[in-house]
């Protein structure tokens, strides 16, 4: 009587299927959890980095305002320019002007910066100056308006942006606050002789 071999059992043929199944069920659960977790994690990085970029325009926007304004704890670092001599552009009568001034910064560290900067700001003050009449110097409003002018030429020489007025109103047009430093140090310009004759 012939046996067969204990390996041809047919009790064994149907277990490699269920093998197969439960390596399939295993296999899509892993990767279920696996898009899941890229994915959340993905959600996580973006809003992460979406909040990040939000604080940094709040404080940025906060930093400028704060930058404005006068620091008492801080010593004060000023640059004062050479005397400026320029013809003004009256055309009724030949006008000139002797101007004296100097830049109030930010910081004590800028000086040199600006120091480095000097021949292209006071060209930028004398194509600024020659563009004025006796008239409009003159008047405290004028004196103003050019000191503001002129802290903006600063600013355009110095490849930055103006820092922000106080006394002016906002403009409707909301712009995007430029970064600290990327604003001029120059933050105020004073006269210390200012003839017109």
């Amino acid at each position: 009587m012939a046996t067969a071999p204990p390996s041809e059992k047919p009790a064994d043929a149907p277990a490699p299927k269920k093998s197969r199944k439960k390596l399939f069920i295993i296999v899509g659960v892993a990767l279920v959890l696996l898009l899941g977790l890229g994915g959340g994690g993905t959600l996580f990085y973006m809003k992460k980095k979406a909040a990040a970029a939000a604080e940094a325009e709040d404080a940025s926007e906060e930093g400028s305002a704060k930058a404005a304004k006068r620091e008492r704890k801080l010593k004060p670092a000023f640059v004062q320019l050479d005397m400026f001599t320029v013809n003004l552009a009256d055309r009724d009568a030949d006008r000139y002007a002797q101007i004296q001034m100097t830049f109030e910064l930010n910081d004590e560290k800028a000086t040199e910066m600006v120091k480095n900067f000097m021949p292209i700001i006071r060209n930028s003050v004398l194509m600024t100056l020659s563009h004025k009449t006796a008239a409009e110097l003159l008047e405290k409003d004028g004196k103003l308006k050019l000191s503001r002018e002129l802290r903006r030429e600063a600013a355009k020489a110095l490849g930055m942006e103006p820092p922000p007025d106080d006394d002016q109103p906002a403009s409707g047009a909301k712009r995007k606050a430029p970064a600290p430093e990327d604003i001029s140090p120059v933050i105020g310009v004073h006269f210390s002789n200012f003839i017109i004759q």
